[in-house]
């Protein structure tokens, strides 16, 4: 089963899973809990991915859902791709699973693609080059890539700025280089049976996100992490033309609600007539699911 977008009236394609349905309950998790009250100032926190799953039901949304792998010990809050995979099958009514490998993982990391992409049916993967500090076009990455091209999922990059560390001395080691766009010319280049979706106004690279979303067929624009409101000029612009069937809703859940997302859209130029695409239908399209009339 998978989501049916007849049914619903958004794909949110980016949130995040933060604790493991164990992990939300100990020690180490409230205090990871407390710390992201303090950063997100939000009431939406702590959600483990039944309770994600029930969140976006309410809302007769679908979410993609992720973790973000690295390469040292994991949180012990945190949830692992296995769970994410076990899990969403339980609610795949609404949960469109992504997996996370760390790219310098190489052929290993392979490996492990195509095992979770066969015993659990992830539909894409998640990249986080700031955080995971790798280039997305270093060739150790490459073998992991491959697998995707092969299955034809789709790969979701971090772009531009980083909420992470952000306003901390030395933000927090965390380095912005890794995910400038720019770096995504050569992997759309090199794997044109891949899928690419560039996450979150790629500040201050928004000239190259576009310039790639222009030129390459397979890439895509995540509008999420930040308040439309304050989306540049021209992303509005090239969303309303040029790439109104390739831009994709998506909240970075859980900095952002989907109420909070879709009341500040309305404060933008973006045209209603392209709205049921972004909303909904493109990221229909992408994932291979039956297309329809949005819910009323």
């Amino acid at each position: 089963m998978a989501p049916d977008p007849r049914g619903l009236v958004a794909i949110d394609v980016h949130t995040h899973v933060h604790f493991s349905t164990r992990g939300s309950q100990t020690e180490a998790g409230r205090a990871r809990m407390a710390e992201m009250k303090a950063h997100f100032k939000s009431d939406v926190l702590g959600m483990d991915l039944p309770r994600l799953a029930a969140f976006y039901r309410e809302r007769r949304m679908a979410a993609v859902a992720f973790v973000i792998d690295s390469l040292g010990d994991p949180e012990e809050h945190a949830a692992t791709n296995e769970e994410i995979g076990e899990l969403a099958a339980e609610h795949d009514d609404v949960i469109i699973p992504f997996a996370s490998v760390h790219p310098l993982r190489g052929r290993a990391g392979a490996r492990t693609a195509r095992r979770l992409i066969e015993r659990y049916g992830f539909r894409g993967f998640k990249f986080h080059p700031s955080v995971q500090e790798f280039y997305p076009n270093d060739r150790t990455a490459y073998p992991i890539y491959e697998v995707l091209a092969e299955h034809r999922l789709p790969a979701l990059f971090h772009t531009g700025q980083n909420g992470v560390g952000a306003g901390t001395p030395g933000g927090g080691g965390i380095r912005l280089k890794y995910s400038n766009p720019l770096f995504l010319d050569d992997v759309a280049a090199d794997f044109p049976d891949m899928p690419i979706i560039m996450a979150h106004p790629s500040f201050p690279w928004q000239d190259e996100a576009l310039a790639i979303a222009v030129h390459k067929a397979q890439v895509y624009l995540d509008m999420s992490g930040w308040s439309p409101k304050y989306f540049p000029p021209q992303l509005v612009h090239y969303a309303n033309t040029l790439l109104r069937r390739k831009v994709l809703f998506g909240t970075d859940f859980p900095l952002f609600t989907p109420e909070r997302w879709m009341a500040d859209l309305e404060r933008t130029e973006i045209r209603d007539s392209v709205k049921p695409d972004l909303m909904l239908h493109n990221a229909a399209r992408l994932f291979g699911l039956e297309t329809g009339p949005a819910a009323g």
